[in-house]
């Protein structure tokens, strides 16, 4: 797909940046004797990826807001655009030798997403997509969501809730209530890369709460420029700014959510 200039300044960076993630994760293993000082080592990794985006994103896009997971919040001189970043979505993965993370860049205009960009460096995967121009993989791969119609032949994704996460009870019963209805459920571990698999129609669908906005921010534009539905888990909600959503395709979408939202 040929992409605007943003897009193509957003996949640059991700590129650039998964370079240093990847040169970082080849060191992870050695370093599985401490706990803490692989935590330290992944949390440079990490800040060091933050810091190459900022200075790509914002070097082409000075007046931009900006904001990541790891630096915050600033405002541009541009009220109406912000960068929105996860440097690296999955690091437990990384921490642990697992080569399933992300890099997460959304670009936001007047509070809509108009570009966002899921790049897993390991696999060299990049999902990238602009509003109403749809979403792709790589350079020609047209992503479409699956064609599944029965529940019983779905596989979904969803993140299980840990340390002083509060929804655990919520989605154990969630599980509960979807397994016997499906052909399975995944949890990999970086909900970036779960709204990618649903755009590329390896998962039929997708939910978790408690999410931050520069988690999902790029990887719902993606599934949903894939064909998928999207909404809250709560009624009322909005999936990105609440951190609560259930996605799938077209078909399933109406009986997945009544299952995910029976408790809500």
């Amino acid at each position: 797909m040929q992409g605007s200039a943003n897009l193509n300044i957003m996949i640059k960076a991700a590129r650039k940046a998964g370079r240093s993630l990847v040169k970082d994760f080849r060191e992870v293993e050695n370093l599985q004797v401490s706990m803490k000082g692989a935590g330290d080592f992944v949390s440079k990794a990490d800040m060091a990826a933050e810091q190459i985006l900022k200075e790509e994103l914002m070097g082409a896009r000075p007046t931009y807001g900006w904001l990541g997971e790891e630096s915050g919040e600033e405002e541009g001189q541009d009220p109406t655009r912000r960068w929105i970043v996860d440097p690296l979505d999955g690091t437990t993965n990384f921490l642990h030798g697992l080569p399933h993370w992300a890099i997460s860049i959304a670009l936001e205009h007047k509070g809509q997403i108009v570009s966002g960009v899921v790049y897993d460096a390991a696999k060299d995967e990049m999902f990238y997509a602009e509003k109403g121009a749809g979403a792709w993989l790589n350079d020609s791969n047209r992503l479409r969501v699956s064609g599944r119609h029965r529940m019983i032949e779905a596989v979904f994704a969803t993140g299980i809730p840990f340390a002083a996460k509060k929804t655990l009870p919520a989605t154990l019963q969630d599980l509960a209530r979807i397994m016997p209805e499906c052909a399975g459920v995944r949890r990999f571990g970086s909900a970036a890369l779960d709204l990618a698999y649903v755009a590329a129609g390896r998962y039929d669908g997708y939910w978790e709460r408690e999410l931050n906005i520069w988690d999902i921010a790029a990887g719902t534009l993606i599934a949903t420029e894939a064909g998928a539905m999207i909404g809250p888990i709560r009624e009322g909600q909005d999936p990105l700014r609440d951190g609560n959503l259930v996605i799938a395709n077209n078909d399933i979408f109406e009986r997945f959510a009544k299952i995910v939202r029976a408790r809500d």
